[in-house]
């Protein structure tokens, strides 16, 4: 039995669908465990590609049990999509359960969000307009609705009318927006209930009968540690802790259940939306990595801000996490470059930082310290073993696992699953 966290380490969009599905070939179960249809996954294997913004990867094999744990927003629309697109391409999904416990995305929470976002005017964190944020929010103040609550249809009634009435006269005295239709929203909710409700169970007992049981588990991460609401880049994150103490949180698994923790990083930083990024390139390379890494959102479909590799915020997530080995995915975007550069360090006005400020507007006051690297300027897509990577491209890798405190597991050099070198098999 081994249970595998899978934790993005950057800022998001670091290819932990393509790992997931890796090591999928050797899970019983995937399981997701926060967050919510503001993720993104991208997956490219022999079945084509597919992207995936609730349902955990496992859901493309069969054999596998994919599972939405109660630390995942769910947007019901989302989901229903999802399996519908999946069934249009000859993928059966008959093998996910979504926890009773798992709070509901309701059509309400995306017209808030909309609402604030607006209202934020230069203050605008660039939210995905999903949701996401006010169901989160509706989650810690007891307002919210979870699974358990929608595919009972009295109690559906009961609460929505009193959520909805609360939300109307926000929405009046606050933004001065039209109220919404409660009967629309309960005609709605009760047919996304009525689909869904087959897949509906109770998570955490599952969860821990399959651990129990020696089953493997893995356990995917969505979004990132920098996006992590207590210790990202506050406040340019997300509404969810995306860090491996989530991975408990979101499942109903305690932490000694978790044998490995797995970082997942690019070969290079990206980052959508507003926020510090020390190491940004903002210039004619930063296009051509853009552009090599085909760096535009998932989910957004907005291009990406893309840096060197930053090491000091490699090193936190690394320390924060407790990563045992990591995954550099990517690498391939950088062959064409003579130098490559690691940021080891900042220069402020205060001296040299070493860390991650807790202090946003001090992060964007700081310089990087690069340390330069030879580039290998060739081509690295047909390696399949470390032996084949050139011999920069192997130092390059290793001095990242130098600096951030940990060993490379993995190396990926394309986006298909066959592009993949393993240096320590994680599951």
């Amino acid at each position: 039995m081994t249970v595998v966290a899978v934790i993005g380490a950057q800022w998001g969009d670091e290819s932990k669908g393509k790992i997931v599905d890796g090591l999928a070939d050797r899970a019983d179960l995937v399981v997701r465990f926060q967050g919510g249809s503001n993720a993104g996954h991208t997956v490219v294997n022999e079945r084509g590609k597919f992207a995936l913004h609730l349902l955990p990867v496992g859901v493309l094999d069969p054999r596998i049990t994919s599972v939405i744990a109660n630390g995942v927003v769910v947007d019901p629309e989302v989901v229903i999509e999802e399996i519908d697109e999946l069934e249009r391409r000859g993928i059966p999904v008959t093998n996910l359960k979504i926890s009773d416990r798992a709070h509901v995305v309701l059509p309400y929470h995306k017209i808030q969000d909309q609402l604030q976002e607006q209202s934020r005017g230069e203050w605008k964190l660039g939210t995905t307009l999903r949701g996401i944020g006010p169901a989160y929010a509706d989650k810690a103040s007891r307002d919210g609705l979870r699974m358990c609550d929608i595919i009972d249809p009295e109690n559906l009634h009961d609460r929505l009318s009193y959520v909805v009435g609360e939300k109307n006269r926000l929405f009046s005295s606050v933004y001065g927006a039209a109220p919404i239709s409660f009967a629309q929203v309960l005609e709605r909710t009760a047919v996304y209930a009525r689909r869904l409700k087959p897949f509906v169970c109770d998570t955490v007992e599952l969860l821990q009968d399959a651990v129990a049981a020696g089953k493997n588990v893995i356990l995917e991460g969505a979004q990132a540690t920098l996006l992590d609401i207590e210790f990202g880049t506050y406040p340019t994150v997300t509404s969810s802790a995306p860090s491996v103490g989530s991975a408990c949180i979101g499942t109903g698994l305690p932490p000694k259940a978790i044998d490995r923790v797995v970082g997942v990083f690019k070969a290079y930083y990206s980052r959508v939306g507003n926020g510090p990024f020390p190491t940004e390139l903002d210039n004619a390379l930063g296009e051509t990595i853009r552009k090599r890494g085909n760096e535009y959102g998932t989910t957004t479909g907005r291009p990406r801000r893309v840096g060197w590799f930053d090491a000091v915020l490699g090193r936190y997530a690394a320390r924060l996490n407790g990563f045992d080995h990591f995954v550099i995915n990517a690498l391939d975007v950088l062959d064409e470059f003579e130098t490559i550069r690691i940021c080891v360090g900042y220069e402020h006005d205060t001296g040299r930082l070493d860390r991650l400020p807790a202090d946003t507007n001090v992060l964007a006051r700081c310089r990087p310290i690069y340390e330069d690297l030879p580039g290998w300027r060739r081509p690295t897509t047909a390696a399949r073993r470390w032996e084949d990577l050139p011999r920069e491209a192997q130092h390059y890798v290793d001095r990242i696992g130098q600096l951030i405190g940990c060993p490379p597991a993995i190396v990926t050099v394309g986006l298909h699953r066959k592009c993949t070198i393993v240096r320590t098999p994680l599951l």
